[in-house]
């Protein structure tokens, strides 16, 4: 298992299932959960290999409906997080 570098949580009440932060990410941390449905109707995006999160933050920036954060771990985090 890679290191944790960061975490992405979406808030999948907001996500309309877009995709650009699947795109965006280049570890392809994010995928669309085709089987889930949320509130306003859309297939939200979930982190389907949340330990592969760099904490770049590409997917933040990308994301249209502002659903997206992102953490980005210290050196230390990491250590007491493993």
């Amino acid at each position: 298992m890679a290191e944790p570098r960061g975490r992405v949580r979406i808030a999948a009440d907001r996500c309309k299932g877009c995709g650009l932060c699947t795109i965006a990410c280049p570890e392809e941390v994010l995928v669309i959960d085709h089987c889930t449905v949320n509130p306003k109707g859309y297939s939200p995006a979930v982190a389907a290999r949340p330990d592969g999160c760099l904490g770049c933050g590409n997917c933040f920036l990308m994301c249209p409906d502002s659903a997206i954060t992102v953490e980005r771990f210290t050196r230390e985090r990491r250590a007491a997080h493993a």
